[in-house]
């Protein structure tokens, strides 16, 4: 699998199950709606910025965002 061929969406909503979180404490978290939440999971084509995903990731998901540029 290529990089590029990841769901982010997808991705996004299995770390969130893991962590035993909802769509909406996860928008608390981050200080989003969670109907903004339910958009990124379901959508495959997700066009979010990247500070965002990082909101997401290091404040929603106690993880962290590293972002690889291959030139």
């Amino acid at each position: 699998m290529r990089k590029s061929d990841i769901n982010l969406g997808k991705s996004l909503r299995e770390a969130r199950k893991k962590r035993h979180l909802t769509q909406h404490e996860l928008a608390e978290k981050i200080g989003k709606k969670q109907s903004y939440i339910s958009v990124i999971e379901k959508n495959p084509e997700n066009n979010i910025k990247i500070k965002t995903l990082i909101d997401i990731v290091e404040k929603g998901l106690d993880g962290h965002v590293k972002i690889e540029i291959i030139v």
